[in-house]
Parts: C-alpha cells; structure tokens; sequence
C-alpha cells in the first residue's frame, strides 16, 4: 500500500507571518490537530498541532493573551520537517512514526506539499492490512523458517474454498528457527481448517481452544 492511498489531500495550510490565533480556529473549525506552514511556493517550512497552539496560548487569568495570539506562527512551529513521498509505501514510513514519535508527516512531491498522514490514518490502516475490520476468525500456524511454507499452508485453507482477508507473517519468538503465518479468514467456524492444517502435520498455536471445547 502506498502513501497516496491513504493521505488526506484536502490540506488546511497557514503562511508563517500567520497569526497564532487563527491557527486556533481553523483546528477548531476543522476539527483537526496539525497544519503545515508553507511558504508562497507551497514549499513545507514548518508544522504547527494544536498542542503547541495551546501551549503559546496564555492563561484565561493572563491580560495581554491577545496580543500574545497576535504573534506569527512561526514562532511556535516545529522545524525543520520530516516528508514522505506519495509512492513511499505505508508499511515502510510506520517505522518513522515509530522511531520519531511524530503525530503527522506531510507529503511532498516535486518540494510540493500535496497531502498528509496521520497517527490516525497509520492506525485505520493497520485495522485494513491485518482484515480486523472484516467479521471472521484468526489462525496461527507455527511453521519453520523455510521457503515454500506460505503455499503450502494456503493451499490447505484454499480447499475449504472460504476467503482469506489478510496474511501476516513474523517470528516465533522462542525460537528464530520458526515463523508464525496469521491469517484472517472469512468464517466464524475456523474448525474444519484448523483440523484439515493438522492432519497436514501443521502445528497450530491459535484457536486452541477449539480442540479442548472438541474434546468434552
């Protein structure tokens, strides 16, 4: 999945000379917590949430808190800014948002800011890579860490002829010989797979619960 999948296009942007206080009501208005500061070429010069609005605005007890929201927002923008690229891929820029700790990252293409990304558009994202958001079950297969495994467990689910949503796969973290294949799959009775993956000699870590209920 790439950037300009799931960037928000329609941008809300203030000039730096802009004063803090209509910041203030454009994040209210719109409902939003950053705006890029760009400059007349729409060049990303800085970023302003609407933490370090609140953070410049005065106390309700202070006398001058007009004049200090009179003053240009490039006085509390953040700068220099980290961009992304449109054809970046998602799964790639999260560890920016991991390793950085930034709530938002602007878009650039051709020093252009043509969009933005979200902490929230990166979350709705994940729900949509990992198929949480469509009703079904989870499998987890324990597998060694050898080419071919993925077919040949996918080949077992394919012949119950029921949808698979989403794949993930990531390592067993007791032995790095091993890697641990999830599927999402597109039924609220995982059983007959679960069974059918066994009698394959595939060893699965989840539903276990399923075989002890079987039992009784």
């Amino acid at each position: 999945m790439l950037v300009s999948d799931i960037m928000k296009k329609n941008l809300i942007t203030l000039g730096p000379d802009s004063p803090i206080y209509v910041a203030l009501e454009l994040l209210h208005k719109h409902h939003i917590r950053h705006i890029p500061i760009v400059d007349e070429s729409n060049q990303v010069i800085g970023i302003v949430s609407d933490r370090d609005v609140r953070d410049a605005s005065p106390s309700i007890f202070a006398s001058n808190q007009s004049k200090d929201l009179d003053n240009a927002i490039k006085t509390i923008m953040s700068t220099p800014v980290v961009a992304i690229h449109p054809l970046d891929f998602v799964e790639e820029i999260a560890s920016i948002f991991y390793e950085e700790e930034f709530a938002c990252l602007p878009v650039v293409q051709d020093n252009k800011l043509v969009g933005i990304v979200t902490e929230k558009d990166m979350l709705q994202t994940l729900i949509q890579l990992t198929g949480t958001h469509v009703q079904g079950s989870q499998i987890e297969i324990k597998v060694p860490d050898q080419i071919g495994m993925l077919p040949q467990v996918t080949k077992v689910v394919g012949q119950r002829r029921i949808n698979i949503t989403s794949v993930l796969v990531y390592p067993y973290t007791s032995d790095p010989k091993y890697r641990v294949i999830v599927f999402r799959v597109q039924t609220m009775n995982p059983l007959p797979i679960v069974n059918d993956l066994k009698d394959k000699g595939f060893d699965v870590l989840w539903p276990q619960e399923l075989e002890k209920s079987n039992e009784l």
